[in-house]
């Protein structure tokens, strides 16, 4: 394995795709978006780079953190392989969560605090997910603080005389990041199961339609409740394909049923904005397309 490959495997690089589309989600939702209004797209990427950076940073700590479980069970992965060193995995993953945790903070207030509970969320699961039956929820939290960071940062940039939480995009937000909650822990109970081996329960999976109510909720009627009803059929069936690799195969594949399913937030993302204009539209369906296609090269898992 190149020290290239073993750069993008450690950063779960084909999963990018879905936390850009957290960014962008939360980031519409903290700016009240209506459909009809300019997007700030530079403050956005801002948003997305400093994301980024925890996510990989976070990534390569779990490496770091799981390299004695790896070097009996997953000997393909880059550090029991020998394509980097435990050192040097540690030292990148150190980096990219300071310079991500220094970009997401840069506003200071709310918008850091919860920048910190991310970092500190994604420490605290890399140190304890392999030793927690209820890891899923850590890593869910994740997701729910990485939406809400983005929302308050997007807030603070255009009503930076306010308060976030006394505002009602806060609490569409919260809702928002707790249903895909809802969706990530269906599919880290099956990511969990993937790397220890055990019964498949088919329970968590009910959570993964917890975005298709939020959608009904937010989209009460006209072109959006259409819109949302299109959406919702879409990611249905993309579960029930995902899923069937897992429950309705000769030969299971959890890794391939948790990686559609991870490709799948951008949609719950898309679901989750009230009023989407087709421009952005387009980017969240691009951002799915990347996140698939990218699973071809490097595994999400």
């Amino acid at each position: 394995m190149s020290l290239g490959r073993a750069l993008l495997i450690l950063g779960r690089v084909s999963n990018l795709p879905t936390i850009w589309s957290n960014c962008l989600c939360g980031w519409l939702i903290g700016v009240g978006y209506m459909g009809i209004e300019p997007i700030d797209w530079r403050m956005i990427a801002w948003v997305g780079f400093g994301s980024t950076a925890l996510y990989l940073g976070g990534m390569y700590l779990n490496d770091a953190c799981d390299v004695a479980f790896d070097r009996e069970y997953r000997k393909e992965r880059p550090i029991p392989s020998g394509a980097i060193s435990e050192s040097a995995v540690w030292k990148i993953g150190i980096g990219l969560m300071a310079v991500g945790m220094g970009a997401l903070s840069i506003q200071g207030g709310v918008t850091a605090l919860l920048a910190l509970g991310l970092f500190n969320c994604i420490l605290i699961y890399n140190f304890t997910h392999k030793k927690l039956k209820w890891s899923p929820l850590l890593i869910a939290l994740c997701r729910w603080l990485l939406i809400m960071t983005a929302a308050a940062f997007a807030f603070v940039t255009i009503k930076p005389e306010m308060s976030f939480f006394g505002d009602s995009n806060s609490g569409m937000a919260a809702w928002v990041a707790s249903v895909l909650c809802l969706y990530v822990v269906g599919l880290s109970c099956l990511a969990k199961v993937e790397s220890e081996p055990g019964l498949v329960r088919f329970w968590p999976c009910l959570l993964l339609g917890a975005p298709v109510l939020l959608a009904m909720f937010v989209n009460p009627g006209g072109e959006d409740r259409k819109d949302a009803l299109l959406v919702s059929a879409i990611l249905g069936l993309w579960v029930l394909r995902c899923l069937q690799h897992t429950f309705w195969a000769e030969k299971r594949d959890i890794g391939k049923t948790v990686g559609g399913l991870l490709a799948g937030i951008v949609l719950v993302d898309l679901l989750a904005v009230q009023h989407v204009a087709p421009e952005v539209a387009a980017v969240f369906f691009g951002l799915f397309i990347l996140a698939v296609a990218a699973q071809r090269w490097v595994p999400a898992t």
